[in-house]
């Protein structure tokens, strides 16, 4: 077809098509409308809930009373009927019924794989008997790998085991010892959640029946089948690979109920089981004054402490209807993922650079032609043109100016990270000196990566969600004569052959190309100038008005000329993420510019709201008013408000903790009014709280340039440090470099306000102030703590919310690649960990300079 798009050419045929032969399109219209412009990309991390689901489950508990299960009367009858049943439609989606299996409930796959270490019958060493083994596959979850915790309590033995090892010669076991039935326990993920590959469920009785030995000691083995990540999309049929142990997580398969689990149990095993602790309904009888205990006769009642999750368990059996409804089962939507990874997986192995170099490299042990032996999970880290992995954390923080939501980080899995990352246990425990641990954005240590980015696909996922990916990575990693290359019909740049996974990296990044020179120019005070001014003088008490020249100290040695370098514009942001209000002069405080940030808005789960989440939050005008001490709060289409300056210390203030950054702040409410207001504009319901006077935000920085005022400095509401600087100089030349990249390229201006700095320079090089470890501003010393990280929002245009997701990718571009970490510095990172949070391809992104106040009290800080 003439046009069409070389993308559908590259599957097998064509796109998926609805379940049922129904539209995919339609389902999702009606099911999941709140995925209108988010491609969600993250299932095997948590599907999502349809909204029938949810309908029926809530007319459910409005139509029912539903008592607590271990009563008698009517409701809780009710309530325990209801679960019987639920335990039974679980057997029957696992194709197998209460004969074989017993379902007990957990609060998720956690928690049985942890009920299983406990109960499992042990033997120690250092008995008469042989004594047992917990072999665990390296893929494994952290959470399989934690169960050699309790067995080492146990003074138990664990083997880590890889595939190759695994055993299958015959008759190596002395006629003597093949009678021993010491229990040994061998647990492997039916699909890795890391790369999706499926290990074969033939394992189970291979095992079993001595075909297969995890390691070469005599006994009895028992199979525990992780299984979590597996049935999420694929169907598993337990009565053929009758597992001893099944844990699983329902939110994986539903989306909802999170927080609900549970274990199968074969019950040939379940007589062996142990088991010490017994809480609320376990027990048949026990006395509280001696020791005797009894307990239930039902296993799942012996091993369910306390009362279950009954809401959520009701919720289970809402949960098997509407997938069935909707998608006619677990096969279909095992087709359907698949189809999708494999289409995704073949256009991607084959995009190239111009010069043949890969854009990806995928982590996988299989070439995705077969559903039984690939799940829909797609493992991989992209590459720049000479073959170094560009940082996960920034690929995410790209995707997510796409409304991409991806996975990163090496999922819990450490195994199969350092399989097919090459990441040695050396390396495992230099990075972690380093600073990097797990669930962090660290994502590159020496040049090599600490982790990858993961897609997976779910039963509402659609082709054009694949394409949306698709088309992403081509957009922002090549250039403009290639991004023709995926959807033109005469390329030829574009080759089909496969990525090869040599595992190979490269550990030195080429250099940045050197910076062009910006001639000196007429700069003046050349920023917006589009917030009101105060009309404020010192009194007598502060010190008199300072014109803000920064001295000969702060100037580098290597400046060619004697230019003066001065303050151009100041602003100070009361509300985080609000507007900025710029100031001639103002008061200095021991946390930075006296009332900047020291107010923020939060949803109605106390959490802060930034521009990332509301960009609307920019159109919010504050301003400070010192002489009647209010803060004034306008908005376009809104009335005006005021908020005292005064600290409400009262009975009457409501006090909350909040989070700023992973640093947790004391703070207290604004009011209804305020609080109307700001979810009035918004839409949504939020509020506004300010930092409490009692309780400060301090943060230590490791990587401070100069003489350290102090160890610790105090924050506002800042995510990293009291100031921002940037200088002019600098945004001039990053504004070449975008402009040759955008169609409408922006003002000065405009790239000023994105930068939300608090002080604004003019200095005659361009990128200088890198090089400076203080600064003086009349009286003022400055401490430069370090580069300051940039966000999304960068890409938000402050006089009108609206995003383009350009900006940073240009700035990327024009900047180079991000900082890397240096694992061989004594154990410290060459960057300041308190400034990590990257964006885009390099740490020098129009970064500006964080800088920490070393005086103490309130004086002024003067632009020239």
């Amino acid at each position: 077809m003439a046009g069409e798009p070389l993308f559908c050419r590259a599957s097998l045929g064509s796109h998926p098509a609805g379940y049922g032969g129904g539209d995919l399109g339609r389902l999702r219209e009606r099911e999941f409308p709140r995925l209108r412009g988010i491609t969600y990309l993250d299932h095997a991390g948590a599907t999502l809930f349809p909204d029938s689901l949810l309908k029926a489950f809530t007319d459910d508990l409005r139509n029912n009373v539903y008592g607590n299960p271990h009563s008698q009367n009517i409701s809780s009858k009710l309530t325990y009927d209801t679960i019987e049943h639920v335990r039974y439609r679980i057997l029957q989606h696992f194709c197998t019924t209460s004969e074989d299996y017993t379902v007990i409930f957990t609060s998720g796959c956690t928690a049985a794989l942890k009920l299983v270490a406990e109960a499992f019958p042990w033997i120690p060493e250092g008995t008469k008997q042989p004594s047992s083994r917990f072999c665990y596959l390296t893929d494994s979850h952290t959470s399989v790998v934690g169960m050699r915790g309790l067995a080492a309590s146990m003074n138990v033995l664990s083997v880590p085991v890889k595939v190759k090892e695994l055993l299958s010669e015959k008759n190596w076991l002395p006629a003597e010892e093949q009678n021993c039935t010491t229990p040994h326990l061998f647990s492997y993920p039916a699909q890795s959640n890391f790369s999706g590959t499926k290990y074969p469920l033939s394992w189970i009785q291979d095992i079993k029946s001595g075909k297969l030995y995890p390691v070469k000691i005599p006994g009895k083995w028992f199979v525990l089948l992780d299984a979590a990540s597996y049935v999420s999309s694929s169907p598993l049929d337990l009565g053929v690979h009758q597992a001893d142990f099944i844990p699983i997580s329902f939110y994986k398969i539903f989306g909802f109920p999170t927080g609900l689990g549970a274990l199968l149990v074969n019950n040939r095993i379940a007589p062996l089981l142990r088991k010490t602790y017994f809480g609320g309904g376990t027990a048949a009888a026990y006395l509280a004054g001696a020791d005797f205990y009894f307990p239930k006769k039902s296993m799942a009642e012996r091993f369910e402490d306390g009362t279950v999750s009954f809401l959520d368990i009701i919720a289970l059996k809402h949960g098997f209807d509407v997938l069935e409804k909707l998608t006619g089962g677990m096969e279909k939507i095992k087709q359907h993922t698949f189809a999708l990874a494999h289409y995704t997986y073949n256009v991607l192995s084959t995009l190239k650079y111009a010069n043949g170099a890969p854009v990806v490299r995928i982590y996988s042990d299989t070439d995705f032609s077969n559903p039984d032996v690939q799940g829909p999970i797609i493992n991989f880290n992209v590459l720049d043109e000479n073959g170094e992995v560009i940082g996960f954390s920034q690929v995410e923080k790209m995707a997510s100016l796409h409304n991409i939501h991806v996975r990163t980080g090496c999922f819990c899995n450490t195994g199969a990270c350092q399989m097919h990352l090459g990441i040695s246990d050396e390396d495992i425990q230099r990075n972690l000196q380093a600073g990097h641990v797990c669930g962090d954005d660290i994502d590159l240590i020496d040049g090599r990566p600490t982790g990858s980015v993961r897609i997976s696909f779910g039963y509402m996922s659609s082709f054009e969600d694949a394409q949306t990916f698709l088309k992403f990575i081509v957009a922002t990693r090549l250039s403009k004569s290639d991004t023709e290359i995926p959807f033109q019909s005469s390329v030829t740049k574009l080759t089909t052959e496969p990525v090869p996974d040599d595992r190979t990296y490269f550990k030195n990044a080429d250099e940045l190309p050197s910076r062009t020179h910006i001639s000196d120019r007429e700069l003046g005070n050349n920023s917006s100038v589009t917030m009101k001014t105060v009309d404020w003088q010192p009194s007598e008490s502060e010190s008199e008005s300072i014109r803000a020249t920064i001295s000969e100290t702060a100037v580098p040695t290597y400046r060619r000329d004697g230019n003066p370098i001065t303050v151009t514009n100041i602003y100070l942001y009361p509300i985080k993420s609000c507007s900025a209000f710029e100031v001639t002069e103002w008061p200095v405080g021991n946390q930075g510019l006296l009332y900047d940030r020291n107010w923020m808005v939060v949803n109605q789960n106390g959490v802060c709201l930034t521009q990332k989440q509301e960009p609307r939050l920019c159109l919010v005008n504050p301003s400070i008013d010192l002489k009647q001490k209010i803060m004034v709060i306008q908005a376009e289409g809104m009335d005006t408000i005021s908020v005292s300056l005064e600290e409400n210390t009262g009975k009457e203030a409501v006090i909350c903790e909040s989070k700023v950054c992973s640093h947790r702040v004391k703070t207290y409410d604004c009011g209804e009014k305020t609080a109307g207001w700001f979810s009035m504009f918004l839409g949504r319901p939020c509020r506004l709280i300010r930092q409490s006077p009692d309780r400060k935000n301090s943060v230590q920085h490791k990587n401070t340039k100069g003489p350290t005022c102090a160890t610790s400095i105090s924050l506002s509401l800042v995510n990293e440090a009291q100031y921002l600087l940037i200088n002019v100089a600098s945004i001039l030349q990053l504004k070449e470099h975008i402009s040759a990249r955008l169609e409408d390229p922006l003002e000065i201006e405009e790239l000023i306000q994105r930068f939300r700095a608090n002080i604004v320079i003019s200095a005659p090089e361009s990128f200088e102030e890198e090089e400076w470890a203080e600064i003086s501003i009349g009286a003022l010393r400055f401490q430069v703590v370090g580069p300051c990280s940039r966000c999304q929002i960068i890409c938000i245009d402050q006089q009108s919310g609206e995003r383009n997701k350009e900006v940073l990718q240009s700035l990327s571009a024009a900047r180079g690649r991000k900082m890397q970490f240096n694992a061989n510095n004594s154990g410290s990172p060459v960057v300041d960990l308190q400034q990590c949070y990257e964006l885009g391809l390099a740490v020098k992104v129009a970064r500006g300079i964080a800088l920490a106040a070393c005086p103490s009290g309130l004086q002024t800080l003067v632009c020239t």
